[in-house]
């Protein structure tokens, strides 16, 4: 890994009070990078910015060097819907999102695909690629990039299979304006294995076959409370679940993701001796990756 080349490490952080006061609680636990919600994540407000709270996130973000920066979308959003209501509300919600991301200079909009609720995938996945070609068509000028995140198959649930994703990509328009987001927890639950060389070598030539790890922005770094192919989401701290530190120090060793940011979504609070448990993971994270000269 060359020596200016090396993973950017960090966590989800809260925009409680205001969106800045992310970027300052991610200072203070070590990160380089941090991910938000622009709101409750089970609530349908489509909350604005003030000019106020755009420039006190510009001055943060230039004072801690947090960079870049990343949004998660709400869960409630669901674009592969069959209910027509709640595909119009994710849409609306989804380009308030985006206008978030504009006005903030994120770059990256981080976004489950959506869930079909008995439909069927094909119909799912058409209604996943229609609904995005209209944003990028109502967004023409914004720089932010919609991630698609890998999905665990719960439920029916779309993205637990990289098949999914190339085909919402092969159908939709702008394709410079999307990526990919890998989840491991999520890839984990799905079925992929990456806990040993020949799993891990096996699964990303699988990824850069269907896909293509050019479209690889962005890894969100998670244990698995649950075993290969649960199909369920529970994410657990880095090495305490069924996926093992071995299998992360594979990724942030990887050449191919040296200057890529990779966030926790771990549990939050404070570990047995009242240490925050961002700061204790990370630092954990940090001690797998091999500096040039001890590789």
């Amino acid at each position: 890994m060359p020596k200016d080349e090396m993973p950017l490490l960090g966590a989800h952080m809260s925009i409680a009070h205001h969106p800045h006061m992310a970027l300052l609680r991610g200072k203070e636990v070590g990160c380089q990078v941090i991910q938000i919600f622009t709101r409750n994540r089970t609530q349908w407000s489509a909350k604005g910015l003030t000019e106020s709270e755009i420039v006190a996130f510009d001055r943060a973000r230039r004072e801690t060097s947090i960079d870049p920066v990343a949004i998660h979308n709400s869960y409630l959003i669901n674009l592969a819907s069959s209910k027509s209501d709640l595909r119009k509300r994710s849409f609306s919600l989804l380009l308030n999102e985006m206008e978030w991301a504009e006005l903030l200079g994120i770059p990256y909009l981080v976004m489950h695909p959506g869930s079909h609720t008995g439909d069927g995938e094909r119909r799912g996945l058409g209604r996943i690629t229609e609904a995005i070609n209209r944003v990028h068509d109502k967004t023409k000028d914004y720089r932010a990039k919609i991630l698609l995140e890998t999905t665990a198959g719960q439920g029916t649930n779309l993205g637990y299979r990289f098949e999914h994703l190339a085909e919402i990509f092969a159908q939709t328009e702008f394709k410079e304006r999307l990526g990919v987001c890998f989840d491991t927890c999520h890839a984990f639950a799905a079925g992929y294995d990456f806990r040993t060389d020949e799993a891990y070598k096996q699964l990303f030539d699988e990824f850069d076959r269907t896909i293509g790890l050019q479209m690889l922005r962005l890894f969100h770094i998670n244990d698995s409370k649950n075993g290969l192919g649960s199909k369920k989401d529970r994410h657990e701290h880095p090495g305490t679940g069924h996926i093992g530190l071995r299998a992360f120090s594979l990724l942030l060793n990887d050449p191919l993701f040296a200057d890529l940011p990779f966030l926790l979504e771990t549990p939050k609070g404070v570990d047995e001796d009242g240490v925050d448990r961002d700061f204790v993971n990370l630092n954990l994270l940090k001690s797998l990756i091999k500096r040039a000269g001890n590789r």
